[in-house]
């Protein structure tokens, strides 16, 4: 087996307003502290983001932001927001599909990395995994202020504990995810380990984060190698 063979091959899952070349640069202190044992691969989510959150602020002219993408959409306006209860889910089926001819493209790989939207996502595509909706086999996963959809066509996810190793990043001054909200999801998986930091709602790489990271990483590694 070689080098890159005994790496770990991790999808990586942007946040809402973010793609893949921003999320790549915002999560740059992982990617070198994790290099000797993973190989990240970035994916854009398929759907542009208004300009703006409120329909009300839209002007005339104002079309698309360039550049900013989400999974899907929890308002009828094509807008998200990760508290709001109810709503649609607009484009979760082309970003299921997204995700499965990224793994048939890229894959196969070990594990699966999300950040806010992209880490609710994330939780969503184990349950589908656990209940053999989808092609993919993600053996672990890494769940950033993470959270449940609360849009109504997701309401029927996670009625099972997923057995999935999970390692759950929860920050104690988030303002976009509550607490509580990421806390809730860690209990919908059978093995989560939850890491908290004293930061808000961002990716954290201070040496004591780096340190939980590493840990959880290596573990995986570890099972692939010797297994």
């Amino acid at each position: 087996m070689s080098e890159s063979d005994d790496k770990l091959k991790i999808l990586a899952l942007h946040g809402y307003r973010q793609n893949a070349e921003k999320f790549k640069k915002i999560t740059q202190p992982l990617v070198d502290a994790l290099s000797p044992w993973v190989n990240f691969v970035y994916v854009t989510a398929p759907h542009e983001v208004l300009l703006v959150d409120d329909p009300d602020d839209l002007k005339v002219g104002d079309k698309l932001n360039k550049n900013q993408f989400g999974w899907f959409f929890n308002r009828d306006n094509l807008t998200n927001r990760g508290i709001r209860n109810g709503g649609p889910a607009t484009g979760f089926e082309e970003t299921i599909t997204l995700i499965e001819s990224i793994v048939e493209t890229y894959g196969p790989f070990d594990g699966i990395l999300g950040f806010s939207q992209g880490a609710c996502l994330v939780a969503l595509l184990c349950d589908l995994q656990h209940r053999r909706l989808i092609k993919t086999k993600f053996n672990f996963a890494i769940i950033i202020s993470g959270f449940k959809s609360k849009c109504l066509p997701h309401l029927k996810y996670f009625s099972d504990i997923i057995p999935i190793p999970t390692l759950h990043v929860i920050g104690d001054d988030d303002r976009i995810i509550p607490t509580n909200m990421s806390e809730l999801l860690a209990e919908a998986f059978e093995e989560s380990i939850i890491v908290r930091h004293p930061g808000g709602h961002i990716i954290p790489t201070t040496p004591e984060q780096m340190e939980d990271y590493h840990n959880f990483i290596y573990n995986q590694y570890l099972s692939k190698n010797l297994s």
